[in-house]
Parts: C-alpha cells; structure tokens; sequence
C-alpha cells in the first residue's frame, strides 16, 4: 500500500512539473539559444556512440539471420529482408533509445540534480525564473527534435554494418540488395519516428523530474541518476508494446 500510495505521489508531482515545463518561456531568445545548445549536448554528441553501436549490431543481425534462419529452401532474400524489418521496426527506435537513456538520462538528471543541491534552482526561484520552464523545456525539445535524426542515421549504419558483412563471404551484395528492397513499406519508417519522438519526452522529463526533486547531498543525486535510467528504460519498454500495437 505504501508503495502504491508513493507511487501515485510521484505521478502527481511529476504531472505538477509538466505542467510547469509546458508554458510559454519568458524569454524567447535565451529558450532558442538553450534549445539549440540541447540539441548538440543531448543529440550531436551522441552521433558517434549511435553509428557505431548501430553498425555493429546490423552486422550481427545480418549474420545470425544468415547462419541460423536462411536455407536452402528459403528465399535468399531472407536476410536483408528480416535485418531491414528488426532494425527499422525494433532497434534503431527502441533499443537505441535504451541505450541512450543510459547516456542522456543520467545526464541530465546528473546536471539538474547538482543544480538542486547547491540551490542553484532555489536562486531562479527567488529571480521570478520559472525555473522548469527554463532549465527542462529546451532539454525535451531539443531532444524530441533530433532523436528521429538519430534513428535515422541508426537505420543506415545497421544497413551499412550488414553490407560489410560481405566482405567476409557470409551474402552478397546482390542478395541484400533483394531483401533490402523487397516489400518495402515506408509506413514502417515512420512508425520508428514516431517511436524516437515518444522516447525522447520519456527520456528527458523523466530524468529532469528524477534530477529537478532530488533531495539531499551528492549521494542522493547519484542514486537520481540510477533511478533515471531504470525508470526511462521501463517507460520505453512499457510504451513499445502499446505503440508497436497501435502502429503496426
């Protein structure tokens, strides 16, 4: 019962802090400015770790297709097919974003939590800053904005890691080429965008409120942090079933 009574507790502050983030900023310049600052912290600087994850898992992906589920009683366009299907449909939204609720999430509560406890948010307060407003609206944003950018570009790597596994014999080109391409519908493109723009809010306002009512020292803002990356990646989990039923 006590759990279920902080649990509820919890939703009502964080809807009270929605509410909060969800308003016209006071200052329209400095908003543009931050959110464009978001977006290269939270977005341009995860490029790297978002290509190379997401090539080496199309590579695998292409590989186990190819060793456990093609034969030869099997079209040989199997491969590309299923690895174009698991990485636009699964991986490239909802894994990735697991991933990066790992690197963003504990980011972002790491950065407002410590600016919780040496009462830098008390002094926005006591200015009339809204606070919310200024410190998780441009972080939500700005990660909305270019989480699909980075889907995107996961899609392409894990396609790219599948073709340089023909460098070692395993297809060839021409048969990825014919699974990459065969049934293709683009409705499944933007079912992973979709995704990327639900996972981005989850990410970000969870951490933000996670790190926004942090109460104590610097342990409780690592155990903030912590607490960020379990609750966004159950979050992300839950809400794939839902949207993979509603989309597909």
């Amino acid at each position: 019962m006590i759990t279920i009574k902080s649990g509820l507790t919890a939703l009502g502050r964080y809807i009270q802090l929605m509410g909060r983030v969800c308003t016209r900023p006071d200052r329209m310049r400095m908003f543009v400015k931050q959110y464009w600052t978001e977006m290269y912290q939270l977005g341009y600087n995860s490029i790297a770790i978002v290509l190379i994850i997401s090539c080496f898992i199309g590579a695998v992906i292409c590989l186990q297709m190819k060793l456990n589920i093609q034969s030869s009683w099997m079209p040989t366009m199997t491969t590309g097919f299923t690895t174009r299907e698991i990485m636009l449909l699964e991986f490239s939204s909802s894994i990735m974003c697991l991933i990066l609720a790992g690197k963003v999430g504990s980011n972002i509560a790491s950065e407002i939590g410590t600016m919780r406890i040496t009462q830098q948010i008390d002094a926005l307060d006591i200015m009339g800053v809204n606070s919310a407003n200024y410190l998780i609206l441009p972080k939500v944003l700005g990660l909305m904005t270019i989480m699909p950018i980075l889907v995107t570009l996961s899609v392409a790597a894990g396609i790219g890691g599948a073709y340089a596994t023909t460098m070692i014999g395993t297809t060839t080109i021409a048969e990825l080429n014919e699974g990459f391409q065969y049934s293709f519908n683009p409705w499944f493109f933007w079912c992973g965008m979709i995704k990327a723009v639900v996972y981005a809010f989850i990410i970000t306002s969870v951490s933000a409120y996670k790190g926004y009512t942090v109460e104590g020292g610097s342990v409780e803002v690592g155990k903030a942090s912590t607490d960020a990356v379990v609750n966004s990646s159950i979050l992300i989990l839950f809400s794939d079933i839902f949207l993979t039923n509603m989309l597909t």
